[in-house]
């Protein structure tokens, strides 16, 4: 598993959030320095059914695609394949099944454990991915737009993603799995401030 972590480098002055305990603490807190602990606030656990839906899409997208290329490799006797191979293609779509069902069902639960955000002084600390993990630091005063997006199957559930684009790719964040409500105040909230934070700053 890797652990990434994308932060601006201007934080001298931005106040560290605290850290909520010694065990969970993942860095040295300081001036100017946001430590790698768990944010505080998890997303919406409605956040499980979505990744579970999306999950099971792509599933079934690949296990159809299996069915049909198993018939087209017997129905063709591809005959660069072992012979066994060509015998026993009827049963790729349920290999590729039995290979995907245990990451379909976990994915949705490990994410959720992952994906985590807050907002602490003036900066957006977010967590988020499933194999590999993405730690993103985004300082309100940079914030150039924030907006709330949703999918179909996020209307279906009353969740939304908020999107927050910075000037730096690499300090823009994207926080799913939250309830509407609570991504619609988010975003209100980041506006608000960042065009606080800009008017003081002239």
């Amino acid at each position: 598993m890797s652990d990434r972590a994308d932060e601006h480098r201007d934080f001298t002055n931005v106040a560290a959030p605290a850290d909520h305990g010694s065990e969970r603490g993942r860095g040295v807190p300081g001036r100017g320095r946001v430590p790698l602990r768990d944010p505080a606030n998890p997303v919406s656990r409605k956040a499980i059914a979505l990744w579970l839906l999306e999950a099971l899409f792509w599933a079934v997208l690949l296990v159809g695609g299996s069915y049909f290329l198993a018939g087209w490799i017997d129905g063709d006797r591809w005959s660069w394949l072992p012979g066994w191979a060509v015998d026993n293609i009827r049963w790729l779509p349920v290999l590729v099944a039995v290979l995907l069902a245990p990451g379909t069902i976990i994915e949705p639960f490990w994410r959720y454990a992952v994906h985590r955000w807050e907002l602490s002084e003036d900066v957006v600390y977010a967590r988020s991915g499933w194999i590999s993990r993405e730690w993103v630091f985004v300082p309100v005063s940079r914030i150039q737009t924030v907006d709330k997006a949703q999918g179909w199957i996020e209307r279906m559930l009353g969740l939304a993603t908020v999107e927050i684009r910075t000037a730096s790719h690499a300090g823009s964040s994207t926080i799913k799995g939250l309830d509407y409500k609570v991504a619609a105040g988010l975003a209100e909230g980041l506006a608000r401030r960042a065009e606080e934070l800009r008017d003081d700053a002239t």
